[in-house]
């Protein structure tokens, strides 16, 4: 049997496992209804994938059933999220026919962008109480980043190249943010939304401790089968375990994609009425976050539960509490098999690859002797300075694991500001709306401590790794999460007659 179609059986199998656990809680949220449809779809576009054996194949089918599913779905940023992470997002280029070199590159993101994405923002643009873009703080950043951006394409490539590169960003950027800023409008919107990414974030955690424990990276047989080369997916190793990547293409991504969705789970937990179902679901992602042996998202999803506590009820005596409880388990990991492999793992403690962060230090140093030779507009042959070239690793490539330092190299210190405002501006706006609700246990404030606290986590996590595979669309689309919180928390305040105090939920 080929590997593709043994790989598709493990996958189904734990699919199956998680959507059927899933099942009840996901009912505490959302209409079964819902649930199954998309469950299904699931299902149905990846045995399209493994059956295609070809990529074009697989992206004709998908299109016409991503463009129908829309059409039925009454939450698209939810359908957008389970789809998100069903196939790794390996780009095919489509032909010029001899026009022009290729017209642009297409990958499964790009296939939701198009399908489900763009309908959704044409029929967004169309409402009378749909935000018109451009209005808030966030929206001008973007705005002028991506303007910023196709500017200094020019500077080193063909008006071709700039306008495919513009496309991209207008598919990769603009479009998640725009749909998702301005489709999610009310509570069940963002508890429908959630979940949908949890969800997807189960059935990579499943799928990847798979991976971790058999030693096979089950989607790398369904890229040779559709004919599509993709360099992103390779068998890594740390202290002689396997990096699990599932379809995210990195072991960081993948960890990346997990500590997102555990900040998420923060808010979407609270809403499962069972005690076991809500344990399994927090171990499941711890266990998906470990797995890819990636130190930058552990620390990161430290970071997001540590905030998540920080702005609730009772923040001192349980940050007290989880303190004590790291110090403790650090004794017991030194007696307990493998502990001492988990310990030599650790970012500051372990001693497993080391030279990681030599390297990391030695690019911020080189990179910013860089920088100040084109501090505010970059350079795009920057991979050409003496600086940067002797940062070439064994595999022939310079490795920029820094999102903020390739910004800062490509497109200089102002279009890292308009990065980093984006992001800041947002934080803000969350951190404002939630102040607006007194009660700690308030949903809306829930809400935004998750919303929050997952994008601290992001920006911590980013200053570990470039923007590679499904990193972008995620800190765009939270982006747009939170965008979407602060104009929904804006209505209700000017709404007439609004009640700021909807039902608590109990801490948990």
């Amino acid at each position: 049997m080929p590997e593709h179609f043994r790989a598709l059986i493990v996958i189904v199998f734990l699919a199956g496992v998680v959507f059927a656990m899933a099942r009840t809680p996901s009912t505490d949220l959302i209409p079964e209804a819902d649930f199954k449809r998309r469950r299904n779809l699931w299902f149905l576009l990846t045995f399209v994938a493994f059956f295609s054996h070809s990529f074009w194949v697989y992206a004709a089918v998908a299109a016409v059933i991503m463009y129908l599913a829309q059409r039925r779905e009454r939450n698209v940023v939810a359908l957008f999220f389970i789809l998100l992470f069903m196939i790794p997002p390996a780009s095919v280029q489509i032909p010029g026919f001899g026009v022009i070199n290729y017209l642009f590159e297409l990958n499964h993101i790009r296939l939701l962008a198009l399908f489900v994405l763009l309908p959704a923002a044409l029929a967004l643009s169309r409402q009378s109480d749909t935000l018109p873009f451009g209005r808030s703080l966030p929206d001008k950043l973007l705005g002028a980043a991506v303007v910023l951006m196709g500017l200094l394409y020019l500077r080193e490539t063909t008006l071709t190249d700039t306008l495919r590169q513009m496309l991209s960003l207008y598919l990769d950027v603009f479009l998640p943010y725009y749909v998702v800023s301005r489709a999610l409008k009310t509570l069940s919107d963002f508890k429908d939304a959630l979940l949908a990414f949890v969800l997807a974030g189960f059935v990579l955690s499943l799928t990847a401790v798979a991976e971790f424990t058999r030693h096979w990276l089950l989607y790398n047989g369904l890229l040779e089968a559709m004919g599509v080369d993709w360099s992103m997916s390779s068998y890594l190793s740390r202290g002689g375990s396997l990096r699990a990547s599932a379809t995210t293409g990195q072991a960081i991504a993948l960890g990346y994609v997990i500590s997102v969705a555990i900040g998420l789970f923060l808010f979407v937990q609270g809403y499962v009425r069972s005690t076991l179902q809500r344990v399994l679901g927090a171990l499941l992602l711890a266990a998906g976050l470990i797995v890819p042996l990636s130190r930058g998202p552990w620390i990161g999803a430290a970071v997001i539960v540590v905030m998540f506590i920080a702005t609730g009820r009772h923040a001192v005596k349980r940050l007290t509490v989880l303190a004590l409880a790291g110090i403790l388990a650090m004794p017991l990991l030194t007696v307990v098999p493998g502990g001492q492999k988990v310990l030599d793992l650790l970012p500051f403690i372990g001693n497993v690859e080391k030279e990681n962060i030599t390297y990391r230090e030695r690019l911020l140093d080189n990179s910013w002797i860089v920088i100040k030779r084109y501090p505010l507009f970059g350079s795009f042959d920057f991979r050409n300075t003496p600086e940067m070239q002797s940062m070439i690793q064994g595999e022939g490539i310079i490795d920029i694991v820094n999102t903020y330092v390739s910004l800062a190299l490509r497109v200089g210190l102002v279009g890292l500001s308009l990065f980093v405002g984006f992001f800041v501006s947002v934080m803000l706006g969350i951190r404002k709306a939630m102040r607006t609700f007194d009660d700690h246990d308030n949903e809306y404030r829930l809400l935004g401590r998750a919303l929050f606290a997952t994008l601290l986590g992001i920006m911590l996590i980013i200053f570990t790794v470039s923007s590679i595979t499904v990193i972008p669309i995620v800190y765009w689309s939270v982006g747009g999460l939170g965008v979407a919180y602060i104009q929904m928390v804006r209505r209700l305040r000017s709404a007439p007659n609004t009640v700021l105090a909807p039902s608590s939920l109990q801490p948990r």
